[in-house]
């Protein structure tokens, strides 16, 4: 087994958890002390109100802490405030700024597309490293008060990116430095003195019913300790066919509810 965390401050972290519990091999830790995330092997940064998340990492003591887990070359994981909490620089914070661990090398704008009404879905195409899972070409993406990477540093590689449409690209609507860079809406390093493996994603993923994501840093995590997901979902099948086991979950509904439990008993 390995251990993932997810910082459970504020936002989605129970979203992400859910999709986590639904990987073979992975124990899922909800991260809100130091010990918690000492335990743990990789951390998702959920998506939230980043300005609040900051606040609360501050007044429980847990920044330095995180920075240290950021700089052990633990794999990590940020979608939505996650990323604007990794970033090295963000545009359009509240006043007096906000805390950010840093470590990615990126600029990032909060709130991109504007309010909360203005949140929307839709497919991007899928990465090489996420059709490995079998997936097709397109995956869903919620867009939910979503920033936008500006501008990426030597490192980055871009996986994946939105492009703006004529309404969002009108001076009126966007400051007019925003409408000639392209927008990144998923970013990944490898590199850095610990080898630091990240992925940074400006939507969110945790609630569709895809695992690919998850999967996708699951595998990560699997092999930074030295193990494969393959190699993890082979001991699942043989533990339940021990056992006499068959998962019965369903599998579109990323948060259960008791019924669902019940059925799947």
């Amino acid at each position: 087994m390995v251990a993932i965390g997810v910082l459970a401050l504020q936002g989605s972290f129970r979203e992400h958890a859910a999709l986590l519990r639904r990987l073979p091999g992975v124990s899922v830790v909800e991260v809100r002390t130091p010990e918690e995330l000492m335990s743990v092997q990789g951390l998702v940064i959920p998506g939230g109100e980043s300005t609040t998340m900051a606040l609360v990492a501050e007044r429980w003591g847990l920044i330095p802490l995180l920075r240290d887990f950021l700089s052990s070359g633990k794999p990590i994981w940020g979608t939505c405030a996650g990323m604007i909490f990794l970033a090295e620089r963000a545009e359009g914070t509240k006043s007096g700024g906000q805390a950010l661990l840093g470590g990615l090398d990126i600029a990032v704008s909060r709130n991109f597309f504007g309010a909360q009404i203005n949140s929307f879905e839709t497919q991007l195409g899928a990465p090489e490293c996420l059709r490995k899972f079998g997936g097709e070409d397109v995956f869903r993406a919620v867009f939910i008060r979503a920033p936008a990477v500006l501008q990426t540093g030597s490192g980055v590689e871009e996986l994946a990116h939105y492009t703006l449409t004529e309404q969002e690209k009108d001076p009126a609507e966007r400051l007019l430095h925003f409408v000639c860079v392209p927008l990144l809406c998923l970013c990944l390093t490898s590199t850095g003195g610990c080898g630091r493996l990240w992925v940074c994603v400006s939507f969110h993923q945790e609630p569709t019913s895809d695992l690919q994501w998850h999967q996708l840093f699951a595998d990560m995590v699997f092999a930074h300790a030295g193990q494969t997901a393959v190699e993890q979902q082979a001991i699942q099948s043989s533990q339940d066919a021990l056992t006499g086991r068959t998962p019965a979950r369903p599998a579109d509904l990323p948060v259960y509810g008791k019924q669902h439990l019940a059925l799947a008993q």
